[in-house]
């Protein structure tokens, strides 16, 4: 089993969830400090599309982990345990509160139930589900891996070639489903790291709810820009859609929609639907992590609610 990790309190939640908000709610009460937990956020130059704190937000508290990555470079999961694991030691060590925020789910399940060693990537097996998605298509492939980790392909969306691909490759060259290793458990069937604070959980009792937020918030994203953002970063030429950073939701519809192969008029309603996708998977993700204490974060209560739940993790502090 890992050694613990210092004091702490994560704040997760499907996207339009609210916990922005709601972590600057808990920094007017305590001294803390952001370490974000999403894939997106780490990303220079991709500040519409990942609904990117404003700088006034992040000039509030001391955030970490965002803007540390060009968006031609990856970050893996691992990465992000080994960074979160010195940032929340270090955080304790200044006396202040790591306070964990994001909704990328992989990582608090990679930085609380670990992830056994994965085989490296090989060319070849790569070579050969591409050929298939190529006479198939890649939603026959998530067909494919539904059958053989239903866990994974659950969480993952039909077209999402990229995880597809790892996820296949990871079966057949191992023969275990990528749910096997990110999902590790100890021996005695406790978490690989024992955890000292708590995890917070907003989620929608209403899904409806929900999902209004979402159109609202990507109809504000289009306002601000994100079709400008995406010519930005198409103009660099470096940069093509098979990358993590432009398979982000929303950027990866406007990339379509510049390219021609999806009509203009289908932009909004895309984007939205795929926000709502990426909601359902990380729910799905949360409704596995047996330690997370929920907050209805559609009831007016739930800034409140979240507010007492931090109190009480805190006075209970070892």
């Amino acid at each position: 089993m890992a050694p613990a990790l210092p004091f702490h309190i994560g704040l997760a939640g499907p996207t339009a969830a609210g916990k922005t908000a709601a972590a600057l709610a808990i920094a007017q009460h305590y001294a803390c400090e952001i370490v974000s937990v999403d894939s997106a956020l780490v990303y220079r130059s991709m500040d519409i599309g990942t609904a990117k704190p404003s700088a006034s937000e992040l000039a509030a508290v001391p955030h970490h982990l965002i803007d540390i990555r060009d968006p031609l470079q990856p970050f893996s999961a691992a990465e992000f345990v080994s960074d979160t694991q010195r940032l929340i030691a270090e955080i304790s060590g200044r006396g202040k509160l790591p306070l964990l925020v994001g909704g990328t789910m992989l990582y608090f399940k990679a930085l609380y139930d670990g992830i056994d060693p994965m085989p490296a990537a090989n060319a070849d097996v790569r070579a050969e589900i591409e050929l298939e998605a190529h006479n198939q298509g890649w939603p026959a492939l998530h067909a494919e891996l539904a059958r053989v980790d239903p866990e994974t392909a659950a969480r993952l969306a039909p077209a999402d070639s990229q995880r597809i691909q790892r996820a296949l490759e990871v079966f057949r060259l191992s023969g275990l489903p990528l749910s096997h290793f990110h999902a590790r458990q100890s021996r005695s069937g406790e978490p690989a790291t024992p955890m000292q604070g708590g995890l917070i959980s907003l989620e929608p009792q209403d899904r409806a709810w929900l999902h209004g937020r979402i159109a609202l918030r990507f109809d504000q994203m289009l306002e601000d820009g994100l079709v400008e953002e995406v010519k930005g970063l198409r103009a660099r030429g470096d940069l093509h859609p098979d990358l993590p950073s432009m398979r982000c939701v929303g950027y990866r519809q406007v990339w379509e929609a510049l390219d021609g192969t999806s009509p203009w008029a289908d932009l909004r309603d895309k984007g939205i639907f795929a926000t709502r996708q990426l909601a359902k998977r990380q729910i799905t993700w949360l409704r596995s992590m047996a330690r997370r204490q929920v907050v209805a974060c559609d009831q007016a209560s739930a800034l409140e609610q979240v507010l007492q739940a931090v109190h009480t993790l805190v006075a209970a502090r070892p």
